[in-house]
C-alpha cells in the first residue's frame, strides 16, 4: 500500500471507534482471485444463494430492474434472480477462469451478462446492486472507493443492498471484517444514504449473528440543501449567541 493510500485511510477513519479492520500484504488482483477458483479455495462459497438476499430478491416487484452483482462468485443470487424471472441481470468478477465458466453456462441467455473486468473501472447505470462478500474481499483502504463506484453505478432511484460482516476476523484478510460504525462514514462520504443496516435474522448458519443486512441509495441534492440549511441555522444561533453575549457585557461595562 502507497503512503498516500495509508494516509487515505487514516484521514477517512479519523475520530472513529478502532474497529477490526487491518490491511493484508496480498495482491488481491485478477492472479490471486483466479488462483483461489482454480484451486478450489472457496471457502467463502455458501454453495446457495444467502437466504437474506433470497429475501430481499423477493420484495423487487419490477422484473425489469437493472441488476448488478459485483464480485460475484458463483453467482447464486444471479440464478436466483433469472428463476424469479428478471430479464436484465449483469455480473462482473475479476477472475478469469470464473467468468469463463459462467459464460458458458449462460451463453444461450438472453437475460444475463457475464463481465470479465475489474469493478473500479466498470461503467454503467442500475436500479439494483446486491453485494454479497465482495466489500469484505477487498482492501480495507480501498473501501471509499468502492463506496464512490457505487455512487456512480447507481441510477437516481437505485439501491445498493446485500450483506456486511458484524465482526473481528482473528486472521488477516481477506475477508476482512467491520462493524457498522465503520462503515456508516464511508457511505455518508461517498455519497449514498443509508437507509437500513442491522443484523440479520436470515444468515446462512455459519454466519448467523455476524451479518449485516443493509440498503442504500443515492443521497438526492435536497438531502445536501437540508444538511446545508441545518448548518447554516446552527451558524447563525451560534452568532447571535455571540452577540448577544457581547452586549450583555457591554451594558454591564
Amino acid at each position: 500500500m502507497s503512503e498516500n493510500q495509508v494516509n487515505t485511510v487514516e484521514t477517512s477513519n479519523a475520530g472513529m471507534e478502532a474497529c477490526c479492520v487491518v490491511q493484508c500484504d496480498l495482491v488481491l488482483g485478477e492472479n490471486y482471485w483466479n488462483n483461489q477458483y482454480e484451486s478450489g479455495k472457496t471457502g467463502w462459497d455458501l454453495g446457495m444463494a444467502s437466504p437474506a438476499l433470497v429475501k430481499y430478491i423477493d420484495t423487487l416487484e419490477n422484473k425489469q430492474a437493472r441488476v448488478l452483482i459485483p464480485g460475484c462468485g458463483n453467482a447464486y443470487e444471479a440464478q436466483y434472480l433469472l428463476d424469479q424471472g428478471f430479464t436484465d441481470v449483469t455480473l462482473i468478477d475479476i477472475a478469469p477462469a470464473l467468468v469463463e465458466k459462467l459464460q458458458s453456462k449462460y451463453a444461450n441467455n438472453p437475460h444475463i451478462q457475464v463481465v470479465l473486468g475489474d469493478f473500479f473501472e466498470f461503467e454503467g447505470q442500475f436500479d439494483v446492486i446486491i453485494e454479497q462478500t465482495f466489500f469484505c474481499a477487498i482492501q480495507p483502504y480501498m473501501r471509499s472507493e468502492y463506496v464512490k463506484r457505487m455512487r456512480k453505478l447507481l441510477s437516481a432511484e437505485g439501491e445498493l443492498a446485500g450483506l456486511l460482516f458484524d465482526t473481528r476476523f482473528e486472521f488477516d484478510g481477506p475477508p476482512f471484517g467491520g462493524c457498522k460504525c465503520e462503515y456508516l462514514p464511508f457511505f455518508d462520504e461517498g455519497g449514498l444514504r443509508v437507509d437500513e443496516m442491522e443484523i440479520t435474522a436470515n444468515s446462512a448458519s455459519p454466519r448467523a449473528g455476524k451479518e449485516l443486512f443493509f440498503r442504500a441509495g443515492v443521497k438526492k441534492s435536497t438531502d445536501a440543501c437540508v444538511e446545508d440549511a441545518a448548518c447554516g441555522i446552527k451558524q447563525y444561533a451560534s452568532i447571535a449567541e455571540k452577540l448577544q453575549w457581547n452586549n450583555t457585557n457591554q451594558d454591564k461595562k
